[in-house]
């Protein structure tokens, strides 16, 4: 007896080509685990339905030689594909998933590397539902944090100094989105870019270095003396927060910070570069040299810090506060495409979240990992309203409330009637978060032991 082929009707791909994974570099085949992982937080931090799950490894092989000369290796054993051959093969693909799948479906791209993620986003992000989390999700979440501060400094973002050490794509998305939200704040876009501050492995970008710079860093360049000193950057702009996306391991010296805290009653400091081993500082550092005045947020998590009889608890700027919520709206709304605005609205939603006793008693800059999932669910109604009102939305008509719409589309993973081994397997099953035909186990008192 022939079986017939089911194909799932995915509606979300995480997709990466495994060059630059996160504290690992190029894992080539490997970095499979990275969309897999990605997919696994949707489902548990958005819900979003596992059915609706695609994880995507572009294989074009590896400048990884130590992978190239392992003879278990189970990738294409070659360097890397580059030029016109890559990209017309990330083209096919993204015509592929659209025709198969709906010109709707989600596509994330995750851990490309510097030389493709900025200008693959470039080139689909008007075209395709897509984002790269790398870049947007990386910028909303910083921004998040800094947004979070201005509710302590009662400052806003737009008059504030920004330096950032580091320049890369991860950096400058971030410089980017502090521009949106200086520019919605009143400033012009040249004002914005004037109160930010960028240094890189050659030093402060200033107007001097022109001649190399790309259109991104140019308009942030300054007509500053030239510097590769951090702390001569620091005493000579005076900046309202230090941000740090350079994986420089203790680039925030002792001597900095006290710098920070000398031209700032509440100093910000956001050391983002993972792993935690290659942090600019530690957060017993930043609260130890600023006598607890620091506002703190770190990319990779740190123990809590207790001096002087209080305790400060600090805040971890992951990208799991915003991409799920992001890509929850827009799978169930049928985003166009995801204008950069999304994510600042996101951004917006995450500070807006975090509580008064996590901002006032311990210093924490966003909202508790364990209200991520109802953080995702304001973000979907937030993209939501946004995608309608800018007749981004495929999904017709409007739902007339929309956060019940949501509520009843999110997966639970409920299980039911679990006794002596035995299930009952309903024949339909229509409650919020299971597809037509997906079976769901029945609760028991046994469940409660």
């Amino acid at each position: 007896m022939s079986e017939k082929l089911v194909i799932r009707s995915f509606q979300a791909i995480v997709v990466t080509d495994g060059e630059r994974i996160l504290g690992l570099g190029d894992l080539g085949a490997y970095g499979i685990g990275i969309p897999v992982g990605k997919l696994a937080l949707y489902v548990a931090l958005a819900g979003i339905h596992p059915d609706w799950c695609l994880p995507v490894l572009i294989d074009v092989g590896t400048d990884n030689k130590e992978l190239l000369n392992d003879i278990f290796y189970t990738g294409l054993r070659r360097n890397r594909v580059r030029g016109p051959e890559y990209d017309r093969l990330i083209e096919n693909f993204m015509k592929a998933c659209t025709k198969r799948f709906g010109q709707d479906t989600l596509i994330q791209f995750e851990d490309f590397g510097n030389a493709n993620a900025y200008r693959l986003l470039d080139r689909y992000k008007n075209e395709y539902c897509m984002f790269n989390d790398d870049i947007q999700g990386t910028a909303a979440v910083v921004v998040a944090g800094l947004l979070a501060t201005t509710r302590i400094t009662k400052k806003r973002l737009g008059q504030q100094k920004i330096v950032f050490l580091g320049a890369g794509g991860a950096a400058t998305g971030v410089a980017e989105m502090c521009v949106r939200q200086m520019v919605d704040e009143g400033l012009s876009e040249q004002e914005a870019c004037a109160n930010i501050y960028m240094v890189d492995i050659d030093g402060l970008i200033t107007n001097t270095r022109k001649a190399t710079l790309s259109d991104r860093h140019l308009k942030f360049a300054k007509d500053l003396p030239d510097t590769k000193s951090l702390l001569e950057v620091v005493k000579t702009v005076r900046p309202n927060a230090l941000i740090g996306a350079s994986t420089v391991t203790g680039a925030f010296t002792d001597e900095i910070i006290k710098e920070m805290s000398s031209i700032n009653q509440r100093p910000i400091i956001f050391a983002l570069s993972n792993p935690t081993s290659k942090a600019e500082c530690t957060a017993e550092a930043a609260y130890r040299e600023s006598n607890g005045t620091v506002l703190f947020a770190s990319g990779s998590p740190f123990e809590n810090v207790e001096m002087d009889g209080k305790l400060f608890k600090p805040g971890q700027g992951n990208n799991a506060y915003i991409f799920p919520g992001v890509a929850l709206g827009c799978i169930l709304f049928g985003a166009k495409h995801i204008p950069d605005k999304v994510f600042l609205l996101a951004a917006r939603i995450v500070a807006e979240s975090v509580t008064e006793k996590s901002l006032y008693t311990y210093s924490r800059l966003y909202p508790r990992i364990k209200d991520i999932r109802e953080l995702s669910v304001k973000i979907a109604i937030k993209v939501g309203e946004y995608l309608y009102d800018k007749n981004l939305a495929m999904l017709h008509p409007r739902p007339g409330d929309m956060e019940m719409f949501i509520r009843q589309k999110i997966y639970h993973p409920d299980y039911e009637n679990l006794i002596n081994n035995t299930y009952d397997w309903p024949q339909k099953d229509m409650r919020a978060g299971f597809a037509p035909g997906i079976p769901v186990l029945h609760r028991t008192s046994m469940d409660e032991e």
